[in-house]
């Protein structure tokens, strides 16, 4: 904003006022300022501006630049949803992930329902990774948010299936790649890799230790259809299973769990007719 209403600066905060105030190229007077207020809008056709919220709200993520309260406003519109505040953490360095903390009903909210809603409404890297329901936000004594004392999500706080254990050496081999890369202590057979803090560019991560660990390479697209453990698992089973003779497929069998061995041999029985 500029004009004759303008104030001169911050009270003895020169850095701030330079960063706030700058010189108005626009006005005819010199040494006129103008004033960043933060807020973002647009012309409409019709002349009208067209309110979009707050830069200072803005953050980017994976080259996404992402408009904090366009998150929180869908999870407000959602059943079962009081209030919603939605971060960018780094809690593992290099690693940015949306968090939303959420004041709930009583009953509580499936964390799987509610990621499956904004994933309609919004595009994949706007979705919240994690979600935490909390009785009430901590406030400054200012009567503020006090973003700092937001906590950390656990795992608790991803969508994720009742657990079930990996079985087998490849599904084990699976879940201990997806621990690394995750963070995560526990990964059971049906959690789905986009569910519990996976995004595109640790599935590029995950085809690398994958073609490392089993010497098959899975197409970044296959890892978006195969998402699970148990999923992705027969694939890669399959694919290593075009690569062998019967020998080795006897010794691969070996290393495997019963119902891998009785897929397996379903495949077997299905190439031979």
């Amino acid at each position: 904003v500029g004009g004759a209403g303008v104030a001169r600066g911050y009270l003895n905060r020169p850095e701030l006022t330079a960063e706030r105030f700058l010189d108005d190229p626009f006005a005819g007077e010199a040494g006129a300022r103008m004033y960043k207020t933060g807020d973002l809008g647009r012309y409409l056709v019709d002349g009208s501006i067209d309110y979009l919220g707050r830069n200072d709200f803005q953050v980017k993520i994976r080259g996404f630049r992402i408009e904090l309260g366009e998150i929180e406003a869908r999870l407000s519109a959602c059943a079962g949803v009081h209030e919603a505040v939605v971060l960018a953490r780094e809690d593992q360095p290099g690693d940015t992930r949306l968090v939303a903390y959420l004041i709930a009903d009583a009953e509580g909210l499936d964390l799987g329902r509610l990621r499956q809603q904004l994933s309609t409404q919004l595009a994949e890297y706007m979705v919240p990774s994690a979600f935490v329901a909390l009785d009430a936000f901590p406030l400054t004594p200012n009567g503020k948010l006090d973003q700092k004392a937001l906590p950390a999500p656990d795992g608790e706080a991803y969508a994720r299936h009742r657990y079930e254990a990996p079985e087998g050496e490849i599904e084990e081999g699976l879940a201990e790649i997806w621990r690394s890369l995750l963070k995560l202590e526990q990964v059971g057979r049906h959690d789905n890799f986009f569910n519990v803090g996976g995004h595109s560019l640790l599935a590029v991560q995950l085809m690398r230790r994958i073609n490392q660990a089993f010497g098959v390479e899975v197409p970044l697209d296959r890892l978006f259809a195969h998402t699970t453990i148990i999923d992705l698992g027969e694939y890669i089973l399959n694919a290593q299973f075009e690569q062998f003779d019967a020998g080795e497929l006897e010794e691969l069998m070996a290393h495997m769990g019963d119902v891998q061995q009785v897929r397996l041999s379903d495949e077997v029985e299905a190439s031979m007719k």
